[in-house]
């Protein structure tokens, strides 16, 4: 079985989908928790098979129900949209904290903002930021940049701008734009460090290149308080700027 499952990631990687569903389908057909998934997102995708939402919820319940993690992150995220079933998000959440309790990040950082938000629970951003910082701690982008978010404005943990930068650096050194934003903020209203205007116009002009509109705005606003000499070092450093792996 083992030896399939490899057969059928490497059709995918080839673009064979086919060949990846047949080989998923016989494998799911003998129980096989993570065919169950990865078939399940060839029909959440469409990928060898028809597209059909109910078919992939279908799929990831089954391999779910065998307490595969990443299946029960993906049926929660059916229900939190309401996509292949009902919108419920009393079983988003409750997928999503079965896989948050299996340690997956991105089932924690999603759990957490279920608690910010109060949406299948009730409101507790206490309980979000212990969400975020699990999924944080394990280097997930999203929990990194919620989890600053948290300590910006003293929701769920208090205030503490040189902690909120901490963790908007740590995503932002992984590219992650939102995070990239943050921090640039944060430089340049000298807000947990040194105002900064090149490195606040280099972390601008890092998440501008990811489509992020207010982080145009934001760079050509500092930039009227630069010197063209501090601009062309920011422009410098964020050419030069190369991600750091997790």
């Amino acid at each position: 079985m083992p030896g399939q499952f490899e057969e059928a990631v490497a059709a995918v990687r080839k673009g064979d989908y086919a060949t990846a569903q047949r080989v998923l389908r016989g494998l799911a057909d003998q129980g096989s928790a993570g065919a169950r998934h990865n078939l399940g997102l060839m029909y959440l995708n469409g990928r060898g098979v028809p597209r059909d939402e109910a078919e992939a919820a279908k799929w990831f319940r089954k391999a779910a129900d065998q307490g595969h993690a990443a299946a029960q992150h993906s049926l929660g995220g059916m229900y939190d949209i309401g996509r292949g079933v009902p919108q419920n998000d009393a079983e988003a959440v409750k997928w999503f904290r079965k896989a948050a309790e299996q340690g997956l990040a991105k089932a924690q950082c999603d759990l957490g903002v279920m608690y910010a938000k109060g949406r299948g629970v009730t409101r507790n951003v206490a309980e979000a930021a212990r969400w975020f910082r699990k999924g944080a701690d394990q280097a997930y982008t999203a929990a990194q940049v919620n989890l600053g978010l948290m300590y910006e404005i003293g929701q769920g943990v208090p205030k503490n701008f040189a902690e909120a930068v901490r963790c908007y650096q740590a995503a932002a050194d992984q590219g992650e734009a939102r995070a990239q934003f943050s921090l640039g903020a944060m430089y340049a209203a000298g807000r947990g460090l040194p105002k900064d205007n090149v490195r606040a116009y280099m972390w601008f002009s890092l998440s501008a290149t990811q489509a992020n509109d207010n982080a145009v705005k934001n760079r050509d606003l500092t930039a009227r308080s630069m010197t063209p000499a501090q601009i062309a070092d920011a422009q410098k450093l964020a050419r030069e700027w190369t991600p750091k792996p997790k």
